[in-house]
């Protein structure tokens, strides 16, 4: 009895460790996808497309980038103030934020052109 507890209990964790795997490894697949896909310009950049890209933000901002905390609203701002300041947070010029500096490394500027122009819209996406 303690034997098939002990094979059991070493059976669940293989295949916890073998799901995790599978998982890490089909999100680095799909993320090498889109890496070899090529960067998408601004303008060829769907408001759709620019909804996924934004997902990241609207974590912290808020839902459609309006926050619900402490954190700033983004949505409505000034398209070109947001781009300067998204593209200063990604080369490193505005260290005073925590974490922007780094998420802003994983954009182009095109993509952080579009994110730009699609959280100026004051609505709801």
């Amino acid at each position: 009895m303690r034997a098939e507890k002990a094979g059991l209990r070493i059976f669940k964790r293989f295949l916890m460790a073998f799901s995790q795997l599978f998982v890490r490894s089909f999100i680095a697949l799909v993320g090498m996808g889109l890496f070899l896909a090529g960067p998408a310009r601004a303008a060829d950049l769907s408001d759709d497309s620019a909804s996924i890209l934004a997902g990241n933000c609207v974590n912290c901002h808020g839902p459609s980038g309006r926050s619900l905390s402490a954190i700033p609203t983004i949505r409505g701002v000034n398209e070109e103030q947001l781009r300067v300041r998204l593209m200063a947070f990604r080369e490193g010029r505005d260290a005073g934020v925590t974490v922007m500096t780094r998420l802003m490394k994983g954009y182009d500027a095109d993509q952080i052109a579009a994110l730009a122009k699609w959280f100026a819209k004051d609505r709801a996406p």
